[in-house]
């Protein structure tokens, strides 16, 4: 990747700037660098497709001073996969059950079998490369090229908390019961959302999840 123009660094408000990037790859590793090395007076990043919100503490540094710093850690950035652990809680292992009831019209419009389909889906390291949508719902990068699909043409007004499913892109689970127009390929037991946790969700930025497919009981 190469490195980004400083101009591509502007202010959101009166103490936080956003970075835009040229793509997922190069915030989630701008994200880990700033993380391992943070400037002085940085408070907060939120990622998000192509962009790095950065708050930072104005009785600390400056804005222009951050954009410089930011500037140069950009221009170092080498388009490689940052290996960051999500804050320190290591990889994810879910388990799912791949019963959903997208999974037969998935395997039919990739041309491949249901089989076929959830050994792709399993196969990748994936990333929380960013939460949104609802509390704990992480945007999870690394989904197969195979499986990229577009959201349902209509959205069910309720989905089962835990489904697992793909569009756009990406993978994502609910966290709970919500509207939602992703293609369900199954769904997990594991509960992704507490507030009596801490951090509440277990699918935060930076975090490596692995998906398991088991049979149920």
């Amino acid at each position: 990747m190469s490195g980004q123009a400083e101009g591509s660094i502007r202010r959101a408000g009166s103490t936080a700037l956003l970075v835009e990037l040229d793509d997922l790859t190069g915030v989630l590793e701008l994200q880990h660098r700033l993380r391992q090395e943070p400037p002085a007076g940085l408070l907060e990043l939120i990622p998000a497709a192509r962009t790095l919100f950065v708050a930072y503490d104005p009785h600390v540094t400056t804005g222009d001073a951050l954009t410089h710093t930011l500037a140069s850690r950009v221009a170092g950035l080498t388009g490689k996969r940052a290996a960051d652990a999500g804050d320190g809680l290591g990889m994810l292992d879910v388990p799912v059950h791949y019963d959903g009831p997208d999974l037969a019209a998935v395997a039919e419009h990739t041309g491949l079998s249901t089989a076929e389909v959830v050994a792709r889906h399993t196969a990748p390291l994936y990333t929380v490369a960013f939460s949104g949508f609802a509390p704990g719902f992480g945007y999870l990068s690394g989904t197969d090229p195979a499986l990229r699909l577009p959201r349902r043409a209509e959205p069910r007004t309720g989905v089962p908390a835990g489904a697992v499913a793909v569009a756009g892109g990406f993978t994502g689970i609910y966290p709970r019961s919500s509207p939602g127009g992703w293609q369900l390929l199954g769904t997990t037991t594991l509960p992704l959302w507490d507030e009596r946790r801490d951090p509440p969700a277990l699918l935060v930025p930076g975090r490596s999840v692995r998906l398991r497919a088991v049979s149920r009981p």
